[in-house]
């Protein structure tokens, strides 16, 4: 083993236990808060940046007071102001040319061109933006091309290692690692054919030795290195991600001037890359023992193994004696073994204090981030000094599972039944061919039809009349009043734009998945419960803890009501099952597949109903359908199956002639086009703009026959689309996909925008739409 120049570093890692990452975006949003005064001018540079380091120093203080370490680097520095891949972007020289302007002298970014990075600004697109891994978190994805020129340009990392350090804190910075950086990132635009990121290992591998080396030179004793690239079969060679871990770790942990590092990868099972890293002479492993199980075999003798035995991507209490078996299961592998959450925390909300609401017994069944953190503390202890000295959280955790299994409301004989009268016949509409006669005949919709996803901006009046509700301070009647008002102006907007197809704009909707968890039986919703999603962008995840069901309808009046108001189709908007679970804390005590089921039954309820009522088009969102892939081929068939096999449950008790819709974005469709085709839509929206329709090709070279909308506005970005950038997009489109099979429509809803913007984007739509039409 390499002599390491922090000698003093410790012979055995995180005694009391670690975590792999804590939630970075603050308790209430206070990140999110000070990112958007800074865009919008509100504040300054030196106002974010204290901001930031206030929350870092909140954050070290209270890890430190639940049981981390304070000086063992227990605790992780993994903080980021939008997302920790564009960090490693900006730290190592990765940023497109289109940006150099915003480049000091030195290649350094601040903050201002960090955030145009991510976000764009006036003819200059941002970085493509897709799912880590199956999470709900988005990451930007690196443009790598033989022009980019690695060079260490930032050193916030090493930085933010000193302030803590200087706060009296010893900590872990955590960096994305080298493989997992290219092997996500893309070719860029002036990158030859037949290039890929990875051919660039070697120049980024030296950058690393370089980082590694500030780290020590600022004191880190340890260092995490996240490779989660390592877990999931990609398209590259298997065989060549493992030779380049092995060139990576080797090359790593070699040098001289470093701390000892910490290779973490969680999501999956490391599998045939566990007997490579543990080859090398890395320090520390970390495995996930959630997704992933005990390794039968592999000499880990001299290693630190840290064990993923609480899972960091559910908010579901730890079975504590099934952690510590696999704990103890570890050691006969002959490495030194510390406890851990399986993930980092990010994908959680930060603490369960102030959800009282949830009542006694549910709470008693949970734990965010800080509870997790207090069942790390407790493992290591029953680890080090025996169960007995806690064998009273030992107790009250056994009493908290017991009681789960047990409430009537996790085993419903009436929906039990209903699933098991579903019959083959189900999942089965008529041909298409029948039903783009019938629907033809309904709508006589021109070719290239215009339409949106579905919401609309959500204002502050909307939000205020929304939170004067909850509180008591508006009646029914005055709130029911105020979201007709704002869908009678959505609807009038749009005819006066002079789209085709109509949305109601979803005023009434929190949020597409929490909007269907307050009304369907089964689920629970927190006050605080955020999570980030990406940028400042945060969602508060429903928790799905038992039998789903639907007492009532649960959009028909709206969908009614927008109808009423035009001579054009209005789409009804409904949430899909996989959409519903991936962006909720569900269940682990069934398969997925029964839970999925469960909510397409409600779905199909509700679909019928709005038949009933006059709705000729509804569309069932499925944007999360390739996020919840498994990273392991071998799983990928199963999931897919019973995905599919949801959403069909949902839709296919429809009539010939309504048209149903589905939308699907920010994934690698490619991947799963079988299953896009499977869904059976009659139209499906898709993600495109970002990645100037990559995806197009690979519909075309399917042969995929019903209609397609591939996004032509990229609406996770503030700036609008000129009409000759929509236009080209149009081009793109139609040199794949017949026209008549064409819709055009943004990318994603419209929530987040502001009418200014979304008005002039819409118009710049349709004029484009024109001009295709006419060439």
């Amino acid at each position: 083993m390499s002599e390491l120049k922090n000698a003093s570093a410790p012979a055995t890692a995180f005694p009391g236990g670690t975590i792999l990452g804590y939630p970075r975006i603050g308790r209430m949003r206070e990140l999110k808060k000070a990112l958007e005064s800074f865009w919008k001018g509100a504040s300054t540079a030196a106002d974010l940046e204290a901001s930031a380091a206030s929350l870092r120093g909140e954050n070290r203080t209270r890890l430190a007071a639940l049981g981390l370490g304070r000086t063992d680097s227990s605790i992780p520095s993994n903080f980021s102001f939008y997302d920790h891949v564009l960090d490693a972007c900006v730290t190592f020289g990765a940023v497109p040319t289109r940006f150099n302007n915003l480049r000091a002298a030195d290649g350094s970014v601040d903050l201002a061109g960090y955030s145009t990075i991510a976000r764009g600004v006036g003819d200059k697109a941002p970085l493509e933006m897709t799912k880590w891994f199956d999470t709900n978190y988005h990451y930007l994805v690196p443009e790598i091309g033989p022009e980019t020129e690695f060079q260490l340009n930032s050193t916030r990392w090493v930085d933010e290692f000193v302030e803590a350090k200087n706060d009296g804190f010893v900590t872990r910075p955590v960096i994305t690692g080298p493989l997992t950086f290219l092997y996500l990132a893309k070719a860029s635009d002036d990158a030859p054919s037949g290039y890929q990121p990875i051919d660039r290992l070697d120049d980024l591998l030296a950058i690393y030795v370089e980082l590694l080396a500030a780290f020590a030179d600022a004191g880190a004793e340890w260092v995490q290195i996240d490779e989660p690239i390592l877990v999931a079969d990609t398209d590259a060679d298997r065989a060549e991600v493992l030779a380049n871990a092995t060139k990576v770790y080797d090359a790593l942990s070699g040098a001289q001037n470093r701390p000892a590092l910490f290779v973490a990868a969680p999501y999956a099972s490391l599998d045939d890359a566990l007997p490579v890293l543990a080859a090398t002479d890395v320090e520390a492993i970390g495995l996930d023992l959630i997704r992933g199980s005990v390794p039968a075999s592999v000499d880990l003798r001299g290693k630190t193994v840290v064990a993923g035995v609480v899972d960091g991507h559910n908010i579901w209490r730890t079975n504590l004696d099934e952690a510590l078996a696999k704990a103890e299961a570890l050691e006969s592998l002959g490495g030194t073994v510390t406890v851990s959450t399986s993930t980092s925390l990010v994908h959680v909300p930060h603490t369960l204090q102030g959800e009282e609401h949830l009542g006694a017994e549910l709470v008693a069944w949970l734990a965010f981030a800080d509870e997790k953190i207090g069942e790390i503390s407790t493992l290591a202890q029953a680890r080090a000094a025996g169960e007995g000295t806690v064998s009273g959280a030992l107790s009250e955790a056994r009493t908290a599972l017991a009681s789960r299994a047990a409430h009537p409301g996790t085993n419903r004989a009436d929906v039990r039944e209903a699933l098991a009268g579903v019959s083959p016949a189900d999942f089965q509409r008529s041909a298409y061919s029948v039903r783009e006669a019938a629907q033809a005949d309904r709508f006589n919709l021109p070719e290239l039809a215009t339409t949106t996803i579905g919401s609309f901006p959500q204002t502050p009046e909307i939000r205020k009349a929304r939170a004067a509700w909850a509180k008591g301070e508006l009646d029914d009647a005055g709130y029911e009043a105020a979201m007709k008002a704002e869908i009678a102006a959505v609807v009038k907007l749009q005819e006066d734009l002079g789209l085709d197809v109509l949305v109601h704009g979803e005023a009434e909707r929190n949020d597409m998945v929490q909007y269907f968890a307050e009304l369907l039986e089964g689920f629970d919703v927190t006050k605080n419960g955020w999570v980030q999603s990406y940028g400042s962008r945060c969602t508060r995840p429903s928790i799905l803890w038992g039998d789903v069901a639907r007492p009532e309808p649960m959009t028909v009046r709206w969908a009614e009501y927008a109808q009423s108001l035009s001579s054009k189709p209005v789409k009804g908007m409904l949430t899909g099952p996989v959409t519903i679970l991936a962006w909720s804390f569900v269940r682990d005590d069934q398969p997925l597949a029964t839970t999925a089921n469960q909510v397409g039954l409600a779905l199909r309820q509700e679909i019928a109903d709005l038949e009933a009522a006059g709705i000729g088009i509804i569309q069932v969102d499925e944007p999360a359908l390739r996020e919840l892939l498994p990273l392991k081929k071998a799983d990928q068939r199963s999931y897919l199956d019973w995905s599919v096999n949801s959403f069909l449950l949902s839709t296919a008790g429809a009539k010939d002639d309504t048209q149903v819709h589905t939308h699907l974005c920010y994934s690698e469709f490619g991947e799963i086009i079988d299953a896009i085709d499977g869904l059976d839509a009659d139209v499906t929206s898709i993600e495109a703009a970002r990645s100037r329709m990559e995806v197009l090709p690979a519909i075309k070279q399917h042969g995929y026959e019903r209609q397609i909308g591939p996004g032509v506005w990229d609406i996770h970005s503030p700036r609008v689309p000129s009409i000759q950038e929509v236009t080209e997009l149009l081009q793109l489109a139609k040199d794949s996909i017949p026209g008549k099979q064409l819709w055009v429509n943004p990318d994603c809803g419209l929530k987040t925008r502001g009418y200014a913007e979304t008005n002039e984007s819409l118009e710049h739509m349709l004029e484009a739409t024109k001009a295709v039409r006419s060439a």
